[in-house]
């Protein structure tokens, strides 16, 4: 039988994509798919490398996941993403249909989950899906900062 990967576990994963990103040149955010206890896809800010501004962490971990699943909708899988997301990923995660998003820290200048706008669970829109934030809080804020002071 598989072990079944905490809350914690995943996080660590995320922020590990974050670091990879940060040294690729891109702002260091990470993402982890897990469904049925295991993780399915990874992604990690690549809008740079890539040269798309919708290559977002949560985004190219969405489409990996979806692949390996063979169908677009995520029912059933948590994502769990180092920092809160925008306006842009919240809105494919609804379409996604996650069961769950965990986010390490919250985002003042353009988070959707709460702190700039509240896209998830819109009493309008047709989805729920549970949402929790802390879980490598400081470790992603940390992160963040030194990635910007580096940059001034």
């Amino acid at each position: 039988m598989t072990d079944i990967i905490s809350d914690a576990q995943a996080m660590a994963v995320a922020l590990a994509e974050a670091r990879l990103a940060g040294e690729a040149g891109e702002v260091p955010i990470g993402a982890v798919v897990v469904c049925e206890g295991a993780i399915l896809a990874r992604g990690q800010n690549r809008v740079l490398r890539d040269v798309d501004p919708t290559a977002h962490a949560e985004i190219v971990a969405l489409r990996a996941a979806a692949a390996a699943l063979g169908n677009y909708r995520l029912a059933g899988c948590s994502i769990y993403v180092t920092l809160e997301p925008c306006a842009m990923c919240a809105g494919a995660m609804i379409h996604a249909r996650l069961d769950r998003l965990v986010f390490a820290a919250a985002d003042p200048k353009t988070g959707a989950c709460g702190s700039v706008l509240a896209v998830l669970n819109h009493p309008q829109l047709n989805h729920e899906m549970q949402v929790e934030q802390g879980i490598g809080a400081e470790e992603s804020a940390e992160l963040l900062r030194s990635f910007f002071r580096e940059r001034r």
